[in-house]
């Protein structure tokens, strides 16, 4: 199915999602979704995280490469699972229009490399289709808890 045909098009700033003819998205209540979501991450319960993803998922999360399918979204869960000891997670819903959601996190966890103290916060949104995540943007800033954020100021 092409990007087209799901009613995503991609320019080089922007991406749009439009609302398929003869469907509805009904969201009555996120805040049990978002505990849910949360849990799967504490500890990672990976086939789970991934279910909630469509077959053909495009992600696009921060500075990494753009991940198509639940394949490639598996070996980026694993790689950042494998870093992160002592994860801890908490998602709040920023937006819910059509079939987008959009929400902020924050975390933290024991680095297993340097066995510092992380934290990081982020912005996310998920194109939604049949109950599932078809796309993930999401942008993040981290460093060592209690440090400010090293940004362009």
């Amino acid at each position: 199915m092409s990007r087209s045909s799901r009613g995503i098009s991609r320019s080089p700033r922007w991406t749009t999602v439009t609302r398929q003819p003869k469907r509805r998205y009904i969201w009555a209540n996120s805040s049990p979704m978002y505990k849910h979501v949360e849990s799967l991450f504490m500890p990672w319960d990976f086939d789970a995280l991934l279910d909630g993803f469509t077959d053909d998922c495009v992600v696009r999360y921060a500075e990494f490469p753009e991940m198509h399918g639940k394949e490639e979204l598996d070996k980026f869960f694993r790689g950042r699972a494998s870093r992160q000891k002592d994860y801890w997670l908490k998602k709040d819903l920023r937006l819910l229009m059509g079939n987008m959601i959009a929400n902020s996190w924050e975390c933290r966890w024991i680095d297993t490399k340097t066995n510092k103290k992380m934290w990081r916060w982020g912005m996310e949104m998920w194109a939604m289709r049949d109950g599932k995540i078809s796309v993930w943007e999401g942008t993040l800033n981290f460093n060592e808890e209690g440090k400010r954020d090293t940004g362009i100021v």
